[in-house]
């Protein structure tokens, strides 16, 4: 039975060049509208889905915090209302753009409940975060870290990119050095991946944009490593490292390969072995829900062979990998005798190893961790 609980708010007040999830800008949008039909949607899903525990709940988009008081109140009286309090210690994340925060709305948001914050940050460099389309500026997040910590909130994660158009690794180790220096418990750090339909993408078909060469994002990656061990935040999954006891329980659950709630126009979940897909336009959401209670316009049944294949790669981005007990006791089959040839070949290139009961990528298997990955996909 599903413990964690993903909502989706799709709503931006600028729409970054690089993003492909599903968003609108905010302007003149059914705000109150998609909300109204967002409680129906949790309602009814517990009611099919008879529901006792829910440990995580990550409220993300677009950007929730774009919601203006009165509509961010009655999102987190829906969450208050129809989820909260499943157990006493639910993890509770908000992500947040810097510049939307007033001390009114993350005083609302501690008395909803909330108890972790997710910040996008990007990057420090003020002329990189207008490229990228960022609306926020770096006072904005010294800002925001300070009149969050005033109201007494401890679980604090920011989020940094590398591998953007016409970043250097000077700008790169700035913007980590500035980061490091607000000393937050969690950080999350990807490289930049052009998606089809974003602005950088239609950029890049033009040849106008200029990412930086894959030498130098390597660079970026091992540097975002090796400074994050330096300032005692252990990597405990490929792109995130946090203080000990404030890693991310609700991204654990997807990387665990658990089952989860998704909620929102273009949300995925995974209930009872069956994962389904909301529809993404606003339009289309909001009258399925209308006439059915529920928006999913697609359900596929995990087979088995895909269940062990999502355990491997997704397990694998952990770095303390995947447990060979905890294999054989969710499947009932040995992993080497599933993918011994695979692993062998892992390790004589030296990309896995065996510590115990686990198996986990080397510090040269995460550089190219989708190579890894790649070898259990066709393995069955």
């Amino acid at each position: 039975m599903p413990r964690a609980v993903y909502i989706h708010i799709p709503f931006c007040k600028q729409i970054c060049h690089y993003c492909d999830f599903n968003k609108y800008f905010i302007e003149k949008q059914p705000v109150k509208g998609y909300l109204q039909m967002l409680e129906v949607e949790i309602k009814k899903t517990f009611e099919l889905f008879k529901t006792e525990k829910v440990e995580t709940i990550f409220v993300g988009g677009g950007t929730p915090t774009a919601l203006n008081s009165e509509e961010l109140s009655y999102l987190l009286s829906i969450i208050s209302d129809n989820i909260l309090p499943l157990t006493k210690e639910v993890e509770y994340s908000f992500e947040c753009n810097p510049d939307d925060l007033t001390e009114e709305k993350l005083a609302l948001l501690k008395q909803g409940g909330v108890n972790r914050l997710s910040f996008g940050v990007q990057t420090f460099d003020k002329d990189l975060l207008k490229k990228i389309g960022r609306t926020h500026r770096a006072d904005d997040v010294y800002h925001a870290v300070e009149i969050a910590r005033a109201l007494q909130f401890k679980n604090i994660s920011l989020d940094l990119m590398f591998g953007l158009p016409g970043q250097t690794m000077e700008v790169f180790l700035d913007s980590l050095k500035l980061a490091l220096s607000l000393d937050v418990p969690h950080y999350s750090s990807y490289s930049l991946i052009v998606e089809p339909k974003t602005v950088f993408y239609n950029r890049l078909q033009k040849g106008k944009l200029h990412l930086p060469p894959q030498e130098q994002e390597a660079m970026m990656f091992e540097k975002l490593m090796t400074e994050m061990k330096k300032a005692g935040r252990n990597q405990y999954e490929i792109s995130n490292f946090s203080m000990e006891g404030y890693e991310s329980i609700h991204n654990l659950t997807y990387w665990n390969n658990e089952e989860y709630y998704g909620f929102g126009a273009g949300a995925h979940s995974y209930v009872h072995g069956v994962r389904r897909v909301n529809a993404r336009p606003l339009n289309k959401y909001m009258s399925l829900i209308k006439e059915k209670g529920t928006a999913f316009i697609d359900e596929h049944l995990v087979t088995r062979k895909e269940m062990i294949e999502e355990e491997m790669f997704l397990g694998l981005r952990k770095t303390k990998g995947v447990s060979v007990d905890h294999f054989k006791e969710k499947f009932s089959e040995d992993l080497f005798d599933l993918f011994g040839e695979e692993i062998q070949i892992l390790f004589n290139r030296n990309l896995l190893k065996q510590d115990g009961s686990s198996i986990y990528l080397t510090e040269e298997g995460k550089m190219i961790g989708n190579e890894v990955f790649q070898s259990f996909l066709s393995g069955l």
